[in-house]
């Protein structure tokens, strides 16, 4: 098992104080009682979801491999929200709702938010929901953008593990990808198979309902559902020019191009970025 680090959890930051302890520095943190003052915090639950998105039909992800013939980010099925709340009723399922805009498919949701005034310019297009059941795992992955991210948990419990930037050259990340192999069990990880996992050091908290968690620039992150439950992102654009120019480049051409080697080499495209994975990664300890 991974010596994991807790992140520090806090109470309600001002603008000054999250500034300068967490943005600047780019720290992880957990706050707590910064949204009691949102109507979503005492309405949102996934009954509630349901009474007002329950006709809508959603996107849903498992937990197979990556699949050469499908896009980056393309569902694996498609359901409407109610009938997918009751799957998550029945019991462990690993069927994701994932990077979802259901606020624009449901604008009224909007009105029980409150945009947090913590001195970064959120995108207030882009709050994206994100819904699992039971044992449900979010693959281990930094977002495309390399967003400053608050991540905001509803109706039950999730467990989240972020592992910092500077140790990405010890998580077997794909070229042209911001996954790592998908075949690392992070909440049992196999150290012979994949021995410069040793070198990183990984931060741990489980999200209450209303606990914000601020993920900064480029941060791994790997989620696991204790309960039912769904989570909000709110996103700001990398403070950091070279992070800002990367996250661009990774949406509009490096996507585009993996996009297209999956099309033309189909699975020996796949295998050949978990090789090189391999090869790369192993390299540094030797």
């Amino acid at each position: 098992m991974f010596d994991y680090i807790e992140i520090e959890r806090v109470e309600k930051l001002t603008k000054e104080e999250f500034i300068k302890n967490y943005y600047k520095p780019q720290k992880p943190v957990v706050i707590t009682n910064q949204i009691e003052d949102w109507p979503a915090f005492t309405k949102w639950n996934l009954e509630y979801i349901r009474e007002v998105a329950g006709d809508k039909i959603v996107p849903l992800y498992d937990s197979r491999k990556t699949d050469y013939t499908k896009k980056v980010n393309e569902p694996d099925s498609k359901m409407s929200m109610s009938d997918y709340i009751d799957l998550l009723r029945k019991g462990p399922t690993d069927l994701r709702i994932f990077l979802y805009n259901l606020m624009k498919d449901v604008p009224s949701l909007k009105s029980d938010m409150r945009w947090p005034k913590l001195g970064i310019r959120l995108i207030k297009s882009l709050p994206l929901v994100f819904f699992g059941g039971e044992d449900a795992k979010v693959f281990m992955h930094y977002d495309i953008d390399l967003s400053n991210i608050f991540h905001i948990h509803f109706d039950g419990k999730k467990q989240c593990v972020l592992v910092d930037p500077k140790d990405t050259k010890y998580m077997y990340r794909l070229p042209y990808s911001w996954i790592c192999n998908e075949d690392i069990d992070f909440d049992n990880p196999d150290f012979e198979k994949f021995p410069a996992l040793k070198q990183i050091r990984p931060y741990i908290t489980n999200l209450q309902h209303g606990e914000m968690l601020y993920m900064p620039e480029g941060w791994w992150h790997y989620m696991k559902y204790l309960t039912p439950g769904f989570s909000v992102s709110l996103r700001a654009l990398a403070g950091n020019p070279k992070n800002l120019f990367q996250g661009f480049k990774n949406m509009f051409f490096i996507r585009n191009y993996d996009n297209w080697m999956r099309k033309r080499k189909g699975q020996a495209w796949l295998d050949y970025k978990d090789e090189e994975a391999f090869k790369r990664t192993n390299a540094l300890l030797k």
